[in-house]
């Protein structure tokens, strides 16, 4: 196998490291993010569903974030669940 091939595959698998979707802080924001929203969703009485529909999101982001799919959700949308179910804690 040529060099110029392994590269050009190697490529395709890796993003670049510039890439603005890799970026650490914003990753470490989203997580703690999520933690913080899974455990109030777990401490609350409210299913996905009710969630979504109050914080004015679809249902599937609900579910990504419960998924962990946190490429699907953004740092907007992560503090209006938060403060939704902040609003609803006992």
């Amino acid at each position: 196998m040529s060099t110029a091939y392994s590269t050009a595959y190697a490529e395709t698998l890796d993003p670049p490291r510039s890439s603005p979707d890799l970026d650490v802080r914003d990753l470490e924001k989203r997580t703690r993010l999520m933690r913080i929203i899974t455990r109030l969703i777990a401490i609350s009485d409210l299913g996905s569903r009710d969630i979504a529909r109050r914080a004015g999101l679809p249902v599937q982001k609900v579910s990504d974030l419960l998924a962990g799919r946190l490429e699907h959700l953004n740092i907007d949308e992560l503090n209006v669940l938060r403060r939704t179910l902040e609003l609803e804690a006992p």
